[in-house]
């Protein structure tokens, strides 16, 4: 796939996480924010949700895609970068807890209260870690993923 496909599914997939990610918050309801025209959906649990996993699959699937082709090709057409490791660290945070997040979403889970509180913390906290470090790293014009050729 080439870079540019890449660099636009990855942030298309951050946006509407992040997006999707406080709308699992009520807050936008809750500062009128839904009340907008054509935004709307963002008030509903269920949407949001929804959207949250759908971006969270090509998210998983680009950073596979990317982690295998780095692996296992012979002729590396990609490589990751030091920021990209960094990256890919907290990536693969907010993938482990949004994992036990939705498994703690299941009836008859059997997480502590502590252990939830601990995981939806964690959770937030690496998505604005991530958050601002995409930005410094956009600022700076750092790259994740360099292609090779």
């Amino acid at each position: 796939m080439q870079t540019k496909i890449l660099q636009s599914l990855y942030s298309l997939s951050i946006f509407f996480l992040a997006l999707t990610g406080f709308g699992q918050m009520p807050i936008y309801k809750r500062y009128y924010i839904a009340d907008i025209p054509y935004l709307e959906w963002l008030g509903k649990f269920y949407i949001t949700n929804a959207v949250h996993y759908c971006a969270a699959i090509v998210l998983m699937s680009l950073i596979f895609y990317i982690i295998f082709d780095n692996i296992f090709k012979k002729n590396k057409t990609l490589k990751i970068t030091p920021s990209g490791y960094a990256k890919l660290a907290m990536l693969s945070v907010l993938i482990i807890t949004g994992i036990l997040i939705m498994i703690k979403n299941f009836t008859g889970t059997p997480f502590s209260l502590n252990f939830i509180i601990f995981i939806d913390m964690t959770h937030v906290a690496f998505c604005m870690v991530l958050l601002v470090y995409s930005l410094h790293t956009f600022l700076t014009k750092q790259k994740g993923i360099m292609h090779n050729f």
